[in-house]
């Protein structure tokens, strides 16, 4: 019975993506990091890695021409809003709508800044500590833009803002195989990033599958990676994301070296051994780890110890050593050019000077 009502579901006859390429002279733009994944088998796959998706809401970014949204609107969703920059894609794009009466939504614009939470019912939302919504984000994502985008909606994740104003609202995406490594990279692995922590204190992070680049066209240097996200009832790290980037990117700017390392340089060069030092031991935090070494909890710790120290010192939280070091740099040339400047004066003015 629930084949036959899925079976319902299923778009009539259409040309292939392929089919689809050559009738609208579609070719795939490198400096957008387009990539074509034609064979169904594959974007079947990467939409079961979703769950059910029958009567679901979808927001499919970059379909380009296609593929994955016949496996989407295939799969059952009741309402499919596809967000494309690329014009050229529009076409082919309504010709799927046509097959998919009433449950195909075309968005022209760019992902990066379009407004998710104004295209969805507000009827779908559920709280933050409730199942997750009737909703999901899937997209072959182009490489170019798929680090931005994943940071800007983890940050709208613990916001609860954007898509996230429904709920917990999960994501399947596509990243090379080297960011969805680091993505989900656990302690002391070689792979641990950034990337790694700021997603894991805020997701479920899960590594589906891996597609050899030979899938797609044009074939692309690397393989890619399919990830799925599933927001944490209660995120790892009860501080904004902000502060929360704010440490972890300093622990990792050294990642082959001491975390204090990194750490260290969160605080003014006049103060920097002593609030270094009061911000390891409030967090009892090993100084000789190593950044890849440091476990979601220690950093926990490191942003709590972090948020203190910046309540009992004024303008910390703003501190930026690179601008300090710009400033120590600029007083420097100021005070030789300075210099200069009086020995040519004070050689204009003796008596022997051009004799």
């Amino acid at each position: 019975m629930a084949s036959l009502k899925l079976a319902a579901y299923r778009l009539p006859p259409l040309p292939t993506i392929g089919e689809i390429i050559k009738l609208y002279n579609l070719k795939a733009e490198k400096q957008l990091s387009q990539n074509f994944l034609l064979d169904m088998r594959l974007t079947d796959k990467i939409i079961r890695q979703a769950g059910i998706l029958k009567d679901m809401h979808v927001c499919e970014v970059g379909p380009g021409p296609g593929g994955l949204t016949r496996s989407i609107l295939n799969a059952g969703a009741a309402d499919l809003l596809v967000v494309e920059k690329d014009i050229r894609f529009i076409p082919g794009l309504q010709l799927l709508s046509e097959a998919a009466p009433g449950r195909m939504r075309i968005a022209h614009g760019d992902i990066l800044t379009y407004r998710l939470d104004r295209v969805f019912p507000a009827h779908i939302a559920k709280t933050w500590e409730d199942v997750p919504p009737n909703l999901h984000i899937i997209g072959n994502l182009p490489f170019s833009v798929s680090t931005p985008l994943l940071i800007k909606w983890l940050e709208q994740m613990s916001n609860r803002s954007g898509p996230f104003m429904f709920g917990r609202t999960r994501l399947t995406l596509t990243f090379q195989k080297e960011v969805a490594e680091r993505l989900t990279a656990s302690k002391g692995s070689r792979q641990r990033s950034r990337l790694s922590v700021m997603a894991q204190y805020l997701c479920t992070v899960k590594k589906c599958f891996t597609i050899p680049g030979r899938a797609f066209v044009p074939k692309p240097d690397v393989d890619v990676g399919v990830v799925h996200f599933t927001p944490l009832a209660q995120p790892q790290i009860q501080q904004p994301f902000k502060l929360v980037e704010r440490i972890v990117r300093n622990a990792f700017q050294f990642r082959r070296k001491h975390c204090r390392r990194g750490l260290e340089m969160l605080f003014p060069e006049s103060q920097r051994q002593e609030l270094s030092e009061q911000l390891l031991h409030s967090a009892d935090v090993d100084p000789t780890l190593r950044p890849t070494e440091l476990s979601i909890s220690e950093f926990r710790a490191l942003v709590d110890a972090y948020s203190r120290l910046c309540q009992e010192h004024e303008g910390l939280n703003d501190y930026e050593f690179r601008e300090e070091l710009r400033l120590k740099h600029k007083t420097k040339w100021a005070a030789g050019n300075s210099k200069e400047a009086h020995l040519q004066t004070t050689m204009e003015g003796h008596p022997n000077n051009g004799c």
